[in-house]
């Protein structure tokens, strides 16, 4: 008990200390320099320090629409997360049991973490200018006239973006069913409730936590994805497409102060769901107690 640590404990430590300074070092040294003042650069040493940038960055007016990316970006993540939410929890119910096909749809659907992301993009681009072409030569004449795409940010962007994070869901859901405890089903069944009121009062009370982390997946995944989203946006560009491109226009502090703005979004959704989590488990551990007394 009174033996000090062992020198492995210390390079061990050293080691770790490390890999987190690589791990968010870079994001911390953006957040710094984008607080240069009015004269700032791109490295150090900071040029004063003041709110200039982001001030700019508000005011709008440069060679991107970042306020519109910024809208189209959240627009898409939020639907991506409602999605991602109802047909992983639906998957994840149906998953329960084994049904005709149900590996093979299990493997088909992790399959897209395993194909490389630019090849997803390509494929589903590809999907749609074959349907675009089918518009044109056979589609109805109220179609046909006067239509340019179908790609676009809720047609294959969407799909795209579902693909990186639907599977993140389903494995996330089989791992919550697989702790389900089935007796809370079984007395609420003895009682008389239906499957639906089962669902609605007793599982997803329960699992509803959960739920929010998947919502969590979906929305961080989407919203900071580019690879997928390279090749379907269509005519508009993302938040994190356009951010790629300011990295070769822009030569000052101002796309620092926009990767500090889009960080901050991450961190704000991330803090909002663990704030979620931890009332909804608060207050199942409150009602377990009332349940309990006699």
């Amino acid at each position: 008990m009174n033996e000090g640590r062992s020198p492995a404990f210390y390079a061990l430590s050293l080691f770790f200390a490390l890999f987190v300074l690589f791990l968010y070092g870079p994001t911390i040294v953006i957040f710094i320099l984008s607080f240069q003042g009015p004269t700032g650069g791109l490295t150090f040493p900071l040029n004063g320090v003041s709110v200039h940038w982001f001030e700019k960055l508000r005011a709008g007016g440069g060679i991107v629409d970042i306020a519109g990316a910024f809208k189209r970006s959240l627009a898409l993540g939020l639907v991506v997360t409602i999605l991602t939410v109802v047909l992983s929890l639906l998957a994840g119910l149906a998953f329960r049991k084994r049904f005709f096909g149900s590996d093979l749809l299990f493997y088909v659907t992790v399959a897209s973490l395993i194909v490389p992301s630019i090849v997803t993009s390509l494929g589903i681009a590809l999907e749609f200018r074959l349907i675009d072409d089918l518009i044109k030569q056979h589609g109805p004449a109220w179609l046909a006239d006067g239509f340019q795409t179908s790609l676009g940010n809720f047609t294959s962007g969407l799909g795209a973006h579902l693909t990186w994070t639907l599977p993140f869901g389903l494995l996330v859901m089989f791992a919550i069913f697989n702790r389900f405890d089935g007796r809370y089903e079984e007395a609420a069944r003895d009682l008389g409730a239906t499957p639906w009121q089962t669902l609605r009062y007793v599982i997803l009370p329960i699992i509803l936590p959960s739920l929010v982390g998947v919502g969590l997946f979906g929305f961080t995944l989407s919203w900071d994805e580019i690879a997928r989203s390279s090749q379907v946006m269509g005519e508009h560009n993302t938040l994190p497409m356009e951010l790629q491109g300011l990295t070769t226009t822009v030569t000052t502090p101002e796309i620092y102060a926009l990767g500090t703005a889009t960080t901050g979004v991450s961190f704000g959704v991330i803090a909002m769901a663990l704030f979620a989590i931890a009332i909804l488990r608060a207050r199942q551990a409150r009602h377990g107690s009332d349940a309990a007394r006699p």
